[in-house]
């Protein structure tokens, strides 16, 4: 039996080891992931890539194979939620004083390739209907930094936040609440929350491509990886 091929969204990289793991202790079926910006990974499937399982950092990407064919089942299986990653020293200014001051750079990831920059600018239409000039200042200050066909590599074994605040590029990188779970105590980033209703519907859907996936797909679904997912920081998936 041939291992199975996904294409998983970048911010799952941090737990699909523990996925596969326990999903092989029922399955022998191996496994080859690659990982990367689900909107780059859709294109590659639509420019023919073999893919058996697509795990997507949006449910968007899924149901666009699905209305073209190239997807068998669709279905949301976990959510995230943004947050602000800022140099320790910024901490404890809340996320409105943040992003309300001039004199500090935003950035995001890039929007149509990879979901996170989606959302961020889902958050800053949400701010431009409470105060315009807030969200339009926002969307001119911030630059996107990562995610895109031709960003710049992050340099293996950094997260996308540290590396972009600690270099430089940026003082506050709109991101995936997820990845603070895995943070370490001494690290230089401090994360500041978002309140929920500033929160966009960020909802994770995998796109089974070909049947021998539909095992994995159940898992994905099943009470045993929803804890896991949930020790990593995500949440279920909204019915």
């Amino acid at each position: 039996m041939k291992p199975l091929r996904v294409l998983a969204a970048g911010s799952l990289r941090p737990i699909w080891s523990a996925i596969t793991e326990r999903f092989q202790s029922y399955y022998s079926s191996g496994m080859e992931t690659q990982f990367g910006p689900a909107g780059l990974l859709r294109q590659r499937i639509e420019q023919g890539e073999p893919c058996d399982l697509f795990a997507s950092a949006n449910m968007a990407h899924p149901l666009t194979l699905q209305q073209s064919g190239r997807a068998q089942r669709v279905a949301a299986f976990c959510q995230n939620s943004l947050c602000l990653n800022v140099r320790r020293e910024l901490g404890d200014l809340t996320w409105l004083e943040l992003l309300k001051d001039p004199t500090l750079r935003v950035a995001t990831s890039t929007i149509g390739s990879d979901p996170c920059g989606d959302y961020a600018w889902q958050m800053f239409d949400r701010l431009t209907a409470w105060d315009s000039l807030l969200g339009q200042d926002l969307k001119q200050r911030a630059r996107m930094v990562v995610g895109g066909e031709h960003s710049p590599a992050i340099p293996p074994g950094m997260q996308a936040a540290a590396w972009i605040i600690e270099s430089g590029l940026a003082d506050i990188f709109v991101g995936y609440s997820s990845y603070s779970h895995r943070r370490e105590h001494n690290s230089q980033i401090a994360t500041v929350s978002i309140p929920q209703e500033w929160q966009p519907s960020a909802i994770y859907g995998f796109a089974v491509c070909d049947v021998a996936a539909q095992p994995l797909a159940d898992f994905l679904l099943s009470e045993e990886a929803r804890e896991i997912l949930h020790q990593h920081g995500f949440g279920a998936a909204k019915p």
